[in-house]
């Protein structure tokens, strides 16, 4: 163990490192006292108790080492593990080849448009799954320029790719806070209490309808369930590439989230019908016959006119709340 960590004090440590104490509680320690330092407190450890546990002495100072190592670790595996993900064009339905090859990077929003059942789910298929020509469509993937290993490509932990599908069902008996918080110290935050209630109140921000920190997740709307899981991949979620499969009816802010998410260094693709959202992205694929049919950058002309659309649809909006709150839709709006 290094000798930075032996001469800390306990209280100091568990407040920079509470996960510590979970761990100590998983190797079946008891509670250490606080006032004096790790070192001090490994060594006061009874022998008959280190045997219980089947620890030695010394095998017990290296294994705490090693944690703290590999929690650092974890924690700077974040989003500079993909600086870029390129898409190689395959083939549509009918075998015609799209001939294309399609530069994705972090900070990025590229909107997919298309008729139902044009292919815009499949292609987000193939993102997820880092497609190697294996794919229905015949499509590559590459990370960083070059074709993903299979341990990063069927990895469980650390998975490079976040999805948030049009149905979200949770089937955990959780309230929110304790599902985002479940979250939060599997990562290892340094404060999970904090994080916990900022993602909370991101969330509410994003959400339509407001809820409380005790609801349970199984109770929590489309709109909510969806707020609750765009704030907690923006702010908690290591994976650096964000796939949404339609989030115009959700009853969220729609353009705050996306900002959000594009402010987090995420590399976002939104598959969409929506004309604003589409219009939000930096590009937009356009999708025909199972296939890229065209990729168009969003022009100048089209953020002006987007400005217009924007107020129209706050118009809209407006008489949205009027209608459900019960009011007489009269006169001008």
């Amino acid at each position: 163990m290094e000798n930075s960590y032996a001469d800390m004090q306990l209280d100091q440590l568990f407040s920079d490192h509470p996960h510590l104490r979970e761990y100590f509680s998983a190797l079946g320690l008891p509670a250490f006292p606080e006032g004096r330092t790790l070192g001090n407190s490994l060594d006061a450890l009874d022998d008959d108790l280190l045997l219980d546990v089947g620890l030695e002495r010394q095998e017990l100072l290296g294994r705490v080492g090693d944690y703290m190592a590999g929690v650092e670790r974890l924690r700077t595996q974040q989003q500079a593990l993909v600086s870029s993900v390129t898409v190689l064009g395959g083939h549509d339905k009918s075998g015609n080849p799209e001939n294309f090859r399609l530069e994705l990077r972090p900070g990025e929003v590229t909107c997919i448009v298309g008729p139902t059942g044009s292919g815009k789910s499949r292609f987000l298929a193939d993102i997820e799954w880092l497609a190697q020509g294996d794919s229905p469509t015949g499509r590559r993937v590459l990370i960083n320029g070059t074709a993903p290993d299979p341990a990063r490509r069927y990895a469980v932990e650390q998975k490079l790719v976040a999805q948030l599908s049009q149905n979200m069902n949770f089937v955990m008996d959780l309230s929110a806070e304790e599902f985002i918080r479940m979250h939060a110290e599997s990562r290892m935050v340094a404060d999970p209490e904090v994080i916990t209630g900022a993602i909370l109140d991101l969330a509410n921000s994003l959400a339509g309808e407001q809820f409380t920190p005790g609801t349970p997740v199984t109770a929590l709307s489309g709109g909510q369930s969806r707020a609750l899981m765009i704030a907690d991949v923006a702010c908690l979620s290591s994976s650096p590439i964000v796939l949404i499969d339609e989030i115009e009816n959700a009853g969220i802010d729609r353009k705050r989230a996306l900002s959000l998410l594009a402010d987090q260094d995420k590399i976002v693709l939104m598959a969409t019908h929506d004309p604003i959202l589409a219009l939000m992205g930096q590009q937009r694929l356009v999708f025909k016959n199972g296939g890229v049919a065209c990729i168009r950058s969003t022009s100048p002309e089209e953020r002006a006119n987007l400005a217009l659309f924007e107020q129209m649809d706050a118009r809209l909006t407006a008489v949205r709340h009027a209608l459900r709150n019960g009011e007489e839709i009269a006169g001008q709006w």
